[in-house]
């Protein structure tokens, strides 16, 4: 009996070891579903991203139409503009997509002053809103 138990130890240590020399180590290595080279990708994209619509947002803030909505809203553009910035990525990319067709459309003429000066000052007050309720 004590035999059979060194001769079963022998034989599942071999096949053990027959196993890991048989398996390719990049058959291994392929166990990771996203390379680190792919994180690192996706990461500088968000990041690209996040500073595009942070810079479409700002320019839109800073236009001179938007500096007079503010001010006539009682608002501190610099409060909204430096607010901009610690949106959520999804929040901001959101915000720029809005002011970017609001300036293609009062650009096109198909929206009067008065209604991008209402539109300014209600994407300012929900900058502000978020900032407040984080």
């Amino acid at each position: 009996m004590h035999f059979d138990l060194k001769q079963a130890a022998r034989t599942v240590t071999a096949c053990v070891l027959a196993t890991l020399f048989a398996v390719p180590t990049n058959l291994l290595a392929q166990a990771h579903v996203v390379s680190p080279a792919d994180l690192q990708k996706e990461a500088v994209t968000a990041s690209q991203a996040r500073q595009q619509n942070l810079e479409q947002v700002k320019q839109f803030l800073s236009s001179d139409n938007a500096q007079k909505a503010l001010k006539s809203a009682h608002m501190d553009p610099v409060q909204v503009t430096k607010a901009v910035a610690s949106l959520s990525d999804a929040q901001l990319a959101q915000l720029a997509a809005r002011s970017q067709k609001a300036q293609a459309d009062f650009a096109a003429g198909s929206m009067s002053n008065r209604n991008l000066l209402i539109i300014i000052v209600a994407i300012a007050a929900l900058i502000l809103i978020i900032v407040v309720v984080r």
